[in-house]
């Protein structure tokens, strides 16, 4: 299996939908993703991640866009404080980093600045419907790793649109890399594409290669 991930196009956050320029990035990463034998999309329940995906949509003709709810964008600060950009993880991280501190403990939950944080609540929850979801498609967690339980070797292409904080939670999880570390270390530009290829021996525990990640090319002068 080959798994897609995209983020959404330039977006209006309050409006949560894509803005003029969005929607062209979109058609232009539409056009790319074509090339990649996708055959099924999922979206973040979101706006602007689902205008993303519906221009995909409509070049390629797969109708169904199936919602995974647990994608959605992470939040960030106190529940009474949100957005908050000294809460940001991304901040953070590049924060810990400047004043020369561990960002790749595997025990980042208790760090100040994540301890409280209602990003440390998205993150795990996307961390554990992820391996819900991947298990449903035939990848099972086994420990660190995915065991293929699916019946045959057929090669499948999925798509999943969302966002940055989501899908960067959602690659923590698979490859067992501590959350602040990839925030710092995998920044992903709009329409972004991130391509993970789990090994289609069936039976076989193993983790997905990269075969690209945060690929913006695409949008450049757009």
């Amino acid at each position: 299996m080959r798994l897609v991930l995209v983020r959404h196009a330039e977006p209006n956050y309050e409006l949560d939908c894509l803005t003029e320029r969005g929607h062209r990035q979109a058609k232009v990463a539409a056009e790319r993703l074509l090339n990649e034998g996708i055959e099924e999309i999922y979206s973040s329940p979101m706006g602007r991640a689902r205008q993303t995906a519906q221009a995909f949509s409509d070049a390629s003709g797969i109708q169904k866009i199936e919602i995974l709810d647990f994608m959605h964008e992470i939040r960030f600060g106190l529940e009474n404080d949100l957005y908050n950009e000294e809460w940001s993880p991304w901040v953070a991280s590049d924060r810990m980093i400047s004043q020369g501190q561990l960002i790749c403990d595997e025990e980042w939950r208790e760090f100040p600045v994540f301890k409280e944080n209602t990003a440390t609540i998205d993150v795990d929850n996307v961390m554990k419907n992820a391996d819900v979801w991947l298990e449903k498609l035939g990848y099972k967690r086994e420990g660190l790793y995915y065991r293929n339980i699916r019946p045959d070797d057929r090669q499948q292409t999925l798509a999943l649109f969302s966002h940055g904080g989501s899908s960067t939670a959602l690659l923590s999880r698979i490859f067992n890399i501590p959350f602040p570390y990839l925030c710092a270390t995998l920044h992903i530009p709009h329409t972004g594409i991130t391509i993970l290829r789990f090994d289609r021996t069936p039976g076989k525990l193993s983790l997905p290669v990269i075969e690209l990640a945060g690929d913006g090319r695409h949008i450049m002068g757009i």
